[in-house]
C-alpha cells in the first residue's frame, strides 16, 4: 500500500489530528502563552466560520490551530495537500518542481512555489555545530567549491567569476553535509568559514585549489589531490564524497529546478542537504525523512514577501 493513500493525505480533518499528535504528543500546547492545562477543542463549523483544527487556551484566551508557529501558519492550501507536499519533496532524491506541485495539488503556481519554499524552510537545520569530530576523535573533512548559474549583473566570462559559488564540506565520519552560498573564493571569505565549520584537530582533504593552502594553518593536516595532473585518489585522500554530493545536487537544480535567483540559492542547498543528511543509507527511507522534516517546521516561519524577495 502507498504510503500517500493513508488518511492524512487525503483528509484535511484527519491531516489535523495526524499532524497535532506528531507535534503535540503530550497533548495541545499553546503557542502563545505555552499553557497545555486548560485548553478546549472548538467543533468546526463552516456556517459559523469556525475552521478546522481550532483550539482556545483558558489561560490566555486565544485561539489557534496545531499550524500556529510553524512553516504551516497562515496558509491557505489544506492542510493533507501540504503533507502531500512534504512527502513528495522528501522523497523525491532531486527534488520536484513547484509546477509538478502545482499540477499535483491542483493549486495555483505561485501557492506551490510558496509552498515548496516554506517545506525547504522546514528542512533547514541550522546546526551550528563544527564537523570533524570532537579534539579527541578528530574526523576527515572534506571541502570543495562548486559554480552553478549566473550572478545577477555580472557578465559572461570564460572562467568561473560570472556564476553563483556554492561551497561545502562533508564530514566523513558522520556521513552529513554542510553547503553555502559565498560571494567569493577569496581567503578572506573562505578561510573564517572552514575555521567556524570544522574544529582545529580535524584533517582537510581539498583539490589543489590556491584558496585551501591559506587555510591549512588552521588545522592538525592538510591533505590534496591534484586533479589537474590526473590525481583524484591518493590512499585515503580524495574528494570523493563532496563530488557525489555536488553531482545529485547539479543534476537537481539543472534538470528539475532548471534556474534559481541567488536569493533563492541557500534554501535550495538546505533541500539537498537536508536529503543528502537523511539518505537511504544512512538508515532513513522516506516515511522517516517526511516525518523529519514535519518535526522540523515547528518555530519556523516564512512570508511570502521574505521567500519571494
Amino acid at each position: 500500500m502507498s504510503v500517500l493513500s493513508q488518511p492524512q493525505f487525503h483528509c484535511e480533518e484527519a491531516a489535523f489530528t495526524w499532524l497535532e499528535e506528531t507535534l503535540w504528543p503530550q497533548g495541545p500546547v499553546c503557542p502563545h502563552c505555552g499553557g497545555m492545562g486548560r485548553i478546549s477543542k472548538i467543533k468546526a463549523n463552516p456556517a459559523k466560520r469556525i475552521r478546522l483544527g481550532l483550539h482556545k487556551c483558558g489561560d490566555c484566551k486565544k485561539q489557534f490551530t496545531v499550524k500556529v508557529g510553524t512553516v504551516f501558519e497562515h496558509a491557505r492550501i489544506p492542510l493533507n495537500k501540504m503533507l502531500q507536499a512534504v512527502h513528495l519533496l522528501c522523497s523525491s532524491k532531486k527534488g520536484i518542481s513547484a509546477h509538478q506541485l502545482h499540477r499535483i495539488l491542483e493549486v495555483q503556481y505561485r501557492s506551490a512555489w510558496f509552498l515548496a519554499h516554506r517545506i525547504r524552510e522546514a528542512m533547514r537545520s541550522g546546526e551550528l555545530a563544527p564537523f570533524g569530530g570532537t579534539p579527541g576523535a578528530a574526523n576527515i573533512v572534506e571541502v570543495d567549491e562548486t559554480f552553478i548559474g549566473r550572478e545577477p549583473g555580472k557578465p559572461k566570462k570564460r572562467a568561473y567569476h560570472h556564476k553563483m559559488k556554492v561551497l561545502a564540506l562533508v564530514d566523513r565520519e558522520s556521513k552529513q553535509v554542510r553547503s553555502m552560498v559565498v560571494d567569493d573564493l577569496k581567503p578572506a571569505t573562505i578561510v573564517p568559514i572552514l575555521e567556524e565549520n570544522i574544529i582545529k584537530e580535524a584533517t582537510l582533504h581539498t583539490d589543489e585549489a590556491g584558496v585551501y593552502p591559506k587555510a591549512a594553518p588552521k588545522f592538525v593536516d592538510h591533505q590534496t589531490t591534484v586533479h589537474g595532473q590526473g590525481e583524484y585518489v591518493r590512499g585515503i585522500v580524495h574528494t570523493n564524497t563532496i563530488e557525489g554530493y555536488f553531482s545529485v545536487f547539479k543534476r537537481g537544480m539543472k534538470g528539475v529546478y532548471q534556474h534559481c535567483g541567488k536569493q533563492h540559492l541557500h534554501r535550495y542547498l538546505a533541500e539537498f542537504d537536508f536529503r543528502y543528511n537523511n539518505r537511504v543509507k544512512l538508515g532513513v527511507n522516506d516515511v522517516a525523512r517526511t516525518a523529519a522534516a514535519i518535526h522540523d517546521i515547528q518555530g519556523k516561519r516564512l512570508t511570502y514577501q521574505t521567500a519571494s524577495a
